[in-house]
């Protein structure tokens, strides 16, 4: 049958900006899906503890003022979307992010700015796996396409519905859609085990971080550097909560 045809985690946050060591949770998702239907959901909405910017604000709709009023604690919703993953995990079932390495790096740094237990702490040592990355996957299987790589660009190319972009739960049904979506259409991606092909995406994505490197180097950014780790980035200190 296939992985992609199995149960699927989907996972995504949307947050107060694009760094993902500085950046705080506003909402998260996670999301089971079997075979493209979603089977069950779990949603948060967090008060991040920081002003959301307003650039932010246009993207996923969360407005300071809602967030303060209706949002839970921000330890307690890294502390819960960690203990969720980290259960799927221990059974060895997938979750799916596009571009996991932003939002597991992000977790990850909120586990640490509230003094939380690590993934890899509540995995008992092991770094989080299996992670299916749908946007490391695509470039990697079609490298040569052109037009962009973010999520609504290439769910239009492999045909799956996406209903409202930047929405933490759409995002994470989308990315799991993909996911099998790609797989159908590349037989090479469906036959590898998820152990096998998180160990790939490791190697897939230091390749092409290495050349993108290159190519910036090339184009006059000497000291470009662009970070090949992946899943999950090493963090760098953050300010305090």
């Amino acid at each position: 049958m296939g992985w992609h045809r199995e149960l699927l985690i989907g996972f995504d946050l949307e947050t107060t900006g694009t760094d993902p060591c500085e950046a705080r949770i506003v909402t998260a998702a996670v999301i089971e899906v079997r075979a493209g239907q979603p089977m069950g959901r779990r949603e948060w909405l967090a008060d991040p503890g920081v002003e959301i910017p307003a650039d932010a604000v246009a993207v996923h709709g969360i407005s300071n003022e809602r967030a303060a009023a209706e949002g839970a604690p921000a330890d307690r919703v890294a502390d819960a979307v960690a203990d969720v993953l980290t259960a799927y995990w221990k059974t060895g079932v997938p979750v799916v992010a596009y571009n996991a390495a932003f939002d597991l790096t992000l977790l990850s740094a909120e586990l640490r700015r509230y003094g939380l237990p690590s993934l890899s702490d509540r995995l008992g040592g092991p770094d989080p796996a299996p992670v299916i990355d749908p946007y490391t996957i695509d470039r990697q299987v079609d490298r040569y396409r052109r037009g962009k790589r973010n999520l609504e660009a290439v769910c239009t190319e492999y045909g799956v519905v996406l209903d409202t972009a930047h929405d933490a739960t759409a995002d994470a049904l989308a990315a799991a859609r993909l996911a099998s979506a790609i797989a159908d259409r590349h037989p090479k991606v469906a036959a590898l085990g998820p152990a096998e092909l998180h160990r790939r995406q490791v190697g897939w994505y230091a390749e092409w971080a290495a050349d993108f490197q290159n190519f910036l180097r090339g184009k006059g950014q000497t000291d470009a550097v662009v970070d090949g780790t992946w899943p999950l980035r090493e963090l760098v200190e953050s300010r305090p909560a």
